[in-house]
């Protein structure tokens, strides 16, 4: 007489049922009904395919990936004028949100995904407004450095460290200020954008990190 044994252990594991036995006229399956038992969660979220139980769907691999790969052109804004930075970091999240329902991020974590974005964007101001009043920058040189930079964007490395400095010059003496008072005041608006733009880096690598870390966690608790 042959025997399916359906090894409990070797199911949770996602391994499949072993056959054993010599006879393949009659297989016994009385002892296989708890044993075979899948997790209904799993199972109604396609989970387990083919005799096999997997934590999370290739869907939420991809959903996860894609986001991420969106977040980090936020990260490169935290540093390069004129791209979007934790603005963009807090929609992907929301969107993500929107589209898997309880396995993106939680609620709680928008919520401080949201209060990083408002700090971020208050320490850029206040970084920037403070470095132009120290050495005398108006708001015209504060407009010029964020020019210059998205224009020294094309011109790589180079380009954006040199490009703030000369826009932020540059508009200053079409203000009507002297070169030397420009200069300085142009030195003030690039340092306060520095400045700032190394605040708004430090708040995107954590609000990715607090989405990713959420987004994982949540996905395996639910596969449990």
């Amino acid at each position: 007489m042959l025997r399916l044994v359906f090894d409990t252990a070797a199911l949770q594991s996602g391994e499949k049922c072993k056959l054993s036995g010599t006879n393949p006229s009659f297989v016994n399956l009385s002892a296989a009904g708890q044993a075979s038992r899948y997790d209904a969660k799993n199972l109604q979220r396609g989970r387990v395919e083919s005799g096999y139980c997997s934590c999370v769907t290739i869907e939420e691999i991809i959903g996860l990936a894609l986001a991420l790969f969106v977040m980090c052109f936020g990260v490169a804004g935290g540093v390069l004028p004129g791209l979007p930075s934790t603005p963009l970091i807090l929609l992907v999240a929301v969107g993500h949100r929107l589209y898997f329902g309880p396995l993106g991020a939680s609620t709680v974590t928008l919520i401080v995904l949201g209060a990083l974005t408002l700090t971020s964007l208050a320490m850029d101001y206040l970084a920037s407004m403070y470095g132009a009043k120290k050495l005398g920058a108006t708001w015209r040189g504060v407009l010029g450095a964020v020019v210059g930079g998205m224009i020294g964007i094309l011109f790589s490395l180079p380009g954006i460290i040199i490009g703030p400095f000369l826009g932020a010059l540059l508009f200053e003496m079409i203000g009507g200020r002297e070169w030397k008072a420009a200069g300085r005041a142009g030195l003030g608006a690039v340092i306060g954008l520095f400045v700032g733009a190394l605040g708004k880096l430090a708040c995107c690598v954590a609000m990715v990190g607090l989405f990713a870390g959420n987004v994982v966690v949540r996905s395996l608790n639910q596969a449990l």
